[in-house]
């Protein structure tokens, strides 16, 4: 059988991976096996992360939404089962950021929902 050398392809394919890890340091940039599991764990860092990164933001939401209803003397809890009575099904994230740019805004709603 004949020897098959693979030239370019097998290059081409490392110099993907080393180029994706080429932020990283020491070996993890510049040594192929090294780059390609600090690749692998990068990858896997991303995808755990994306989720987290949601978790994260609504847990942020919630607690700016909680402060801005605490200041006008209503629990969080309280006023999104205000909300979910009036049939508002809330965005976390308007209503956040509506209670940090425009805290008349966001009282005038309170108002208007709560009996």
């Amino acid at each position: 059988m004949t020897r098959v050398k693979r030239g370019y392809i097998a290059r081409k394919r490392r110099k993907k991976i080393l180029v994706f890890s080429s932020g990283s340091q020491g070996a993890h940039s510049k040594l192929f096996r090294t780059a390609n599991q600090q690749k692998n764990r990068a990858l896997v860092y991303a995808q755990r992360d994306t989720s987290r990164r949601k978790r994260d933001f609504r847990r942020l939401w919630i607690t700016r939404i909680n402060a801005a209803s605490r200041a006008n003397g209503v629990s969080y809890n309280k006023f999104i089962q205000y909300l979910y009575q009036k049939q508002f099904i809330p965005n976390r994230k308007t209503l956040a950021q509506i209670s940090v740019l425009d805290c008349n805004c966001f009282s005038t709603i309170l108002k208007n929902i709560i009996p």
